[in-house]
């Protein structure tokens, strides 16, 4: 008799993305000791980072890669350092190696969230860096697609907000993630059947954060309104957003050389022939080119700088995030950082 059906279901995602990992041209070249590739889980202890543990341990061996595992502390609970400790005892149980818990300081910028994701991420990276490993496995599913797409849509913050979370990600596509087309009752399902212990953070359940009321209120209440099938909606939308932004980005990046005169200025009338949606990707990279930080850079900042180019009466400079001005000089834009 063959495994479960979720489990089934998690181990064919991981090898699928661990095949993709050993042929797509990363950096996967042994270690001086002549290892094989490593690579990386990180994982909370909840069911969705559990599950996919267990699959990479179990599929790794097959294709001669080694598996490891990333747990973060971020401090926000008490007790959080025992949890790690457990998470970590967890996964060297499942024969993962190396296995690492990273205690980081979550500040305040962006609001708790993405303070927590930012310091997240970069312990991450640090660790991947250090032990040279080929990916990092996440642990997102459909259903975090679906909200990615909600929240987006709610900010107003156009079609690459509303592609959601790519599958591959990151420098060098360090970042992967198998269960996008996955739910997140299959992971929970496949620990269930595996007896593999989870932790579910209280913070999933917190009205104060904004994506747990999402997915306790939000998602449900258009289900109800809407019917089942919201979420494979979302999370379709997702992939078609994505597919609109990667070849408006890719035409943007053209655009952006024939806009500019000998010297480098952004010419307006150039510009202003240009499609809405183009000429906003070519002031939005212009921008964060001078210096402003992509996540600070919202759709109302690209708005009023392209209202420099579409509605032009002489309007002064416009001060953006990372102390980059953006004027209109000469029948030039001119974006520097003060």
């Amino acid at each position: 008799m063959g495994p479960h059906p979720a489990v089934a279901a998690i181990r064919l995602a991981v090898r699928r993305v661990l095949h993709d990992v050993l042929t797509d041209g990363s950096d996967i070249s042994p270690t001086t000791t002549g290892e094989p590739p490593l690579v990386l889980v990180a994982c909370s202890g909840g069911a969705d980072s559990m599950a996919l543990a267990s699959a990479l341990a179990f599929e790794a061996p097959k294709l001669s890669v080694r598996a490891g595992a990333i747990t973060v502390d971020h401090g926000l609970q008490t007790g959080s350092d025992l949890r790690a400790a457990e998470v970590v005892a967890r996964l060297g149980a499942m024969r993962l190696d190396p296995v690492e818990a990273v205690a980081v300081n979550v500040g305040r910028a962006g609001g708790p969230e993405a303070a927590a994701r930012d310091a997240r991420y970069a312990a991450l990276d640090a660790v991947a860096e250090r032990h040279r490993a080929a990916a990092v496995l996440l642990g997102h599913t459909r259903d975090d697609q679906a909200e990615t797409v909600l929240l987006g849509l709610a900010r107003g913050s156009g079609t690459r907000s509303l592609s959601g979370m790519a599958a591959v990600s990151g420098a060098a596509g360090r970042y992967r993630r198998p269960f996008l087309q996955l739910d997140r009752q299959t992971a929970r399902k496949a620990c269930l059947v595996q007896a593999i212990p989870v932790w579910d953070d209280p913070h999933n359940t917190d009205p104060a954060y904004t994506r747990s009321r999402l997915r306790h209120e939000g998602l449900p209440a258009l289900e109800k309104a809407l019917g089942k099938g919201v979420v494979e909606a979302l999370a379709r939308t997702a992939q078609l957003s994505r597919d609109d932004a990667d070849a408006l980005d890719a035409w943007a990046a053209d655009a952006a050389r024939s806009v500019r005169d000998d010297s480098g200025q952004l010419e307006c009338a150039k510009l202003y022939a240009l499609p809405p949606a183009v000429r906003r990707r070519v002031l939005r990279q212009a921008v964060i080119a001078a210096g402003a930080p992509a996540g600070s850079l919202f759709a109302r900042h690209v708005e009023e700088v392209d209202r420099l180019i579409t509605g032009w009466r002489g309007q002064g400079g416009i001060n953006l995030p990372g102390r980059v001005e953006v004027r209109r000089q000469g029948g030039r834009l001119v974006v520097r950082q003060g």
